[in-house]
């Protein structure tokens, strides 16, 4: 059996090996290595993927900065969001001198409970930042009725669920990142669409907002040497746009791997004793940047892993607002017991494109010897 891998970045690239290559080398001979040639042609097909407008940067969390300097919100102004995710999240916020606004997350889902975020919206409530954590998207539909209810903005923090469909009720169906007035994606080696590097995007289906924001990206330029409006210097470079572009690709294979491992764990974990598996939304499909479960002995299970030669990793350790740098938000343990269990007792178990039958049932098998002696 091969080694297992927490995800096979390597193994991956091998299957499209030539094409990478290729890509990368073309990028070499044109020297057009910034915000031109193949990073164009990748935004072009990420659009025509999503169906909105895409512009790429140099990471998720310029991503988050670039969306929330677009919207002009000023020092003080507050934004709803979730306890339970990468610090980036709300590093944005705080960096910028908003203030964010926590609300627990549903134990299933691991995102927003919808039904906690009218209560703490105020005089000073912007916008709701939502999290699709795992490659699961949340509750959107009514997240949008409360912004419209009372006219916020609502930015998708979609940096795991590239790929991932958001049901309505009526039926219809649109990509998470697409949904909101904003969308900000990662392109991280290990997301479901990953660089070998840095790289981030934003959507949004407003032209005029997709202007504002490319101009920031690019130190608020609006022609050659003209500066319309403070910006930052944010860049998607060419080369990881060439291997991006030949991985969008795949996408859709990609996905329906990963689906099929999550299917197989789901299978043979269920019954297992102290062990819970990650719920599906019924307005959510799942892309599994991660296959989270739940355990009381996370801690251990995690041990007997390794033992085995097996590597696991825990999305979040801690929640946000128990973080140093975020006491200045003055929330106390307590505050989001969800959140908090959570971390005490999530577990992420290998996910990628590349993981065989054979490893799988190695992972499962390990998981359950640990549950019999537990």
């Amino acid at each position: 059996m091969q080694t297992i891998h927490m995800s096979d970045i390597y193994g991956q690239y091998l299957t499209m090996k030539a094409e990478i290559d290729e890509a990368i080398q073309e990028v070499i001979k044109s020297t057009r290595f910034i915000k031109s040639g193949k990073v164009l042609d990748f935004e072009a097909k990420l659009a025509r993927y999503l169906n909105t407008n895409v512009i790429a940067c140099g990471n998720g969390t310029d991503a988050l900065q670039l969306a929330f300097m677009a919207l002009d919100l000023e020092p003080g102004d507050e934004v709803i969001t979730t306890p339970f995710s990468f610090v980036s999240t709300v590093e944005v916020l705080v960096l910028m001198g908003l203030k964010p606004v926590f609300v627990d997350v549903c134990p299933g889902t691991f995102n927003l409970d919808v039904a906690q975020i009218e209560t703490v919206i105020t005089s000073k409530t912007k916008a709701i930042l939502p999290v699709h954590l795992f490659g699961q998207c949340a509750n959107m539909e009514a997240i949008l009725d409360l912004a419209q209810k009372y006219e916020l903005y609502v930015v998708e923090d979609a940096c795991q669920a590239l790929g991932t469909d958001y049901i309505f009720s009526d039926g219809k169906k649109k990509k998470a990142g697409t949904i909101g007035d904003i969308g900000c994606n990662s392109f991280f080696p290990s997301k479901n669409v990953g660089a070998f590097g840095d790289g981030g995007a934003v959507y949004t289906g407003n032209k005029t907002l997709a202007e504002k924001i490319r101009s920031i990206a690019n130190h608020g330029m609006k022609a050659k040497y003209e500066y319309e409006r403070i910006g930052i210097n944010s860049r998607l470079d060419s080369l990881q746009a060439a291997i991006l572009e030949v991985k969008l690709k795949y996408i859709d294979k990609h996905i329906k791997a990963r689906q099929s491992a999550a299917r197989f764990y789901d299978e043979h974990l269920q019954n297992v004793s102290g062990i819970i598996i990650p719920v599906r939304s019924e307005y959510s499909t799942h892309t599994f940047h991660q296959y989270t479960i739940q355990l009381d002995k996370r801690d251990a299970l995690k041990m007997h892993l390794e033992t085995k030669g097996i590597p696991s990793m825990v999305y979040y350790p801690k929640a946000l607002h128990l973080q140093e740098a975020y006491r200045i938000l003055a929330y106390h343990e307590g505050h989001f017991p969800v959140a908090e269990k959570l971390a005490n007792s999530v577990l992420s178990l290998p996910m990628h494109t590349e993981l065989d039958e054979e490893q799988l049932k190695y992972i499962v098998e390990a998981v359950k010897s640990f549950s019999q002696i537990a």
